[in-house]
């Protein structure tokens, strides 16, 4: 009996034990539900405050975007705290920190007129400096700000650098209210039994917003706000009852066992699943980015802020022929630097791990392989931030550029080739030029000679006429002379032979050539000159032969039997006194005229391609090597149909004003 007694003793100390912990588990675990969602409302909390921060930041940004006036920031920044309750004062200040214009809440009265701004400088001079180091926004430490009232706000201030094209253009200083933040930016999502505060790290309450409730059971959760210059604690504190018993112990414990246990399975088997999603997805994104380093051509370094060699990709391992191995952890010098550039680029290296340079500035440098042959690299740097945005170190890419050098080396003796080239076509186009331009006076040396041979032979000596036809002789002979000079200088492409030249000279120059294969043609020649027109200033030689050239071009255009009316007409203008004309009056236009049969459309087309003729005796330089001496004047020359028939070649030449204008002449042969 007594033995029985003592099992059911013990099965009923067993049963209720059972239940006590069962109902302590429930308990336990409904405690632990509300504090998982006291927890997770925390946590919300502070994505809303940090998300609010982050939109106030951008506003911040957005009031300096265009460079505004005074009043036009004053009005935004007004507008800016009427709709932020949280923001109690908006400051614009200088790079040295001095007030340049100010905005306060509308909500409450001036929150500095008790104390003045001065109080808190030492406050704005550390944020603004972390600012500064930080290139974006910091946060100073919260700070009791006394009311006339006789209470007090606790604040804290937010310094932005304002930068444009790389320099510090001032800041915005921006100062918040905890209690306000807790209200506005999270008050809403609060419920009657929760309560919101900023405390410090050792516990010290800063700001609380909401009404506790007594005898009731608190669940409370921490969550750390860090801000860049700042850091505090967000306490949700939420009040709740005890759970209550179930009517059915039993039943209830039981059927909330097997749910928990259910639950739990499917919750570990959901867990387990996620987990296994989650890692297979890292090793998917950690071989995708492994195979995309490897497969850049780019070489790639990074380093630490004390420039140790962290990481290096296959690209560089390749480049500069060492193992990852060989390169993790070392320091300068580089295993890749050359020996004798070892000082060199220590020091450049100290200079850019500095920060003294333009992040992605790209520039050159020579780099030495293992097997200790060099090569040219293109390298390019900037600064390693991390998710924090804090800088850990340097980035770095790098280009061999060896194949570029070549390219452009290549690029050079082809070009010094083609330059030798040029030089050839150029002796060609002087020789061809020499061979054309000779002719004609070498033609008229030999016809005077030969008239002045008839005349002694045929007939009594005239001292007069032999005179004149080796006076002639004479001329061309030095006409000769100054086409080769003037070749020499055309192909050289100088200018020092321009001068001053009458319209009329050049036409009395040409005039005894042409009138000679004039009278042979049966052509009449005319000269029409414009008064008062100034000299011109020209390579004299080359632009008679211009006016010779043209002028037997017309003759031989109309040695035709169908042409009836032979008269070649010479004129000089101003540039401007023809309708239609493209120069201003600081040109003159001369123009050859002829009543020929005109030119065809196909001939016109290639009328000055050079070795185009259609002359069985001709080389196709004449018009080619006109158009090149007119261009090197700066002029132009064309043509275009004579009414009723034939065609007139025009060309232009720059006037130079003298002391005595040119005379003008018309004439008749």
């Amino acid at each position: 009996m007594w033995r029985r007694w003592s099992l059911w003793s013990l099965l009923i100390a067993l049963v209720v034990g059972v239940l006590v912990t069962l109902v302590w588990l429930a308990g336990r675990y409904e405690a632990s539900q509300v504090q998982n969602k006291v927890e997770r409302d925390t946590a919300d909390a502070v994505t809303d405050i940090r998300a609010a921060l982050a939109r106030n930041i951008q506003s911040f940004q957005a009031l300096h975007a265009a460079d505004p006036s005074l009043e036009d920031w004053n009005a935004r920044a007004t507008a800016m705290l009427r709709e932020r309750r949280e923001l109690l004062r908006i400051e614009w200040r200088s790079p040295a920190l001095r007030v340049q214009a100010e905005a306060d809440t509308p909500y409450r009265g001036a929150v500095f007129a008790q104390l003045g701004r001065d109080g808190s400088h030492s406050d704005v001079s550390l944020s603004c400096a972390t600012a500064r180091r930080f290139n974006g926004p910091a946060y100073s430490t919260s700070y009791f700000l006394p009311q006339p009232d006789g209470r007090g706000l606790e604040v804290m201030d937010l310094c932005l650098p304002i930068v444009r094209s790389g320099h510090l253009a001032g800041h915005v200083l921006a100062t918040y209210s905890l209690q306000d933040m807790l209200a506005d930016l999270i008050g809403r999502q609060l419920t009657r039994s929760q309560e919101a505060s900023f405390i410090e790290a050792d516990g010290t309450r800063l700001a609380l917003y909401g009404t506790s409730r007594r005898g009731a059971r608190v669940f409370s959760a921490q969550q750390l706000l860090d801000l860049p210059g700042n850091a505090m604690l967000l306490r949700l504190d939420s009040w709740r009852s005890a759970p209550d018993l179930l009517p059915n112990v039993l039943t209830a414990l039981v059927t909330c066992m097997s749910i928990a246990l259910v639950s739990v399975l499917v919750l570990l088997a959901k867990d387990m699943r996620r987990r296994q999603r989650a890692e297979r997805d890292l090793a998917d994104a950690l071989a995708f980015r492994k195979a995309m380093e490897d497969s850049l051509l780019t070489g790639l370094r990074a380093r630490d802020l004390d420039g140790r060699i962290t990481y290096v990709n296959p690209a560089f391992c390749n480049m500069v022929g060492f193992a990852p191995e060989e390169l993790w952890g070392t320091d300068a010098p580089a295993p890749y630097w050359p020996p004798e550039l070892v000082g060199e680029y220590e020091q450049r290296q100290a200079i850019r791990l500095a920060g003294n340079v333009p992040p992605r500035e790209g520039f050159e440098s020579v780099f030495q392989r293992k097997d200790g042959t060099r090569f040219p690299v293109l390298i390019i740097e900037a600064p390693l931030i991390n998710a924090q945005g804090v800088q850990t170190g340097w980035m770095s890419a790098f280009l061999d550029i060896s194949e570029q050098r070549r390219v452009e080396e290549i690029s050079r003796a082809s070009q010094e080739r083609l330059q030798a080239t040029a030089r050839l076509a150029t002796v060609g186009e002087m020789a061809s030029l020499l061979s054309h331009e000779l002719n004609q006076p070498l033609a008229a040396i030999s016809s005077y000679a030969t008239g002045s041979l008839n005349m002694l032979e045929h007939a009594p000596a005239d001292a007069a006429d032999t005179a004149v036809a080796l006076r002639r002789i004479a001329e061309q002979a030095e006409r000769a002379g100054r086409v080769i000079k003037s070749v020499h200088d055309f192909v050289r492409r100088r200018e020092e032979a321009h001068e001053a030249v009458a319209p009329q000279a050049l036409l009395d120059a040409i005039w005894p050539l042409i009138s000679l294969q004039a009278r042979k043609l049966g052509v009449q020649l005319r000269s029409e000159l414009a008064p008062g027109l100034p000299p011109v200033r020209c390579d004299r030689t080359m632009v008679e032969q211009v006016l010779l050239n043209l002028a037997r071009n017309g003759m031989q255009a109309m040695d035709h039997p169908s042409v009836q009316q032979r008269l070649l007409l010479l004129r000089v203008t101003h540039a401007g006194a023809r309708e239609g004309a493209s120069r201003p009056n600081g040109w003159l236009e001369f123009s050859v005229a002829d009543g020929g049969a005109g030119i065809p459309g196909d001939v016109a087309a290639r009328l000055f391609t050079p070795f185009f003729t259609t002359k069985p005796e001709g080389m196709g330089l004449g018009l080619s090597l006109c158009r090149t001496v007119v261009e090197q004047h700066g002029g132009w020359l064309g043509f275009e149909a004579n009414q009723p028939q034939g065609t007139v070649f025009r060309f232009t030449l720059p006037v130079q004003v003298v002391d005595t204008p040119a005379i003008p002449r018309a004439a008749v042969a």
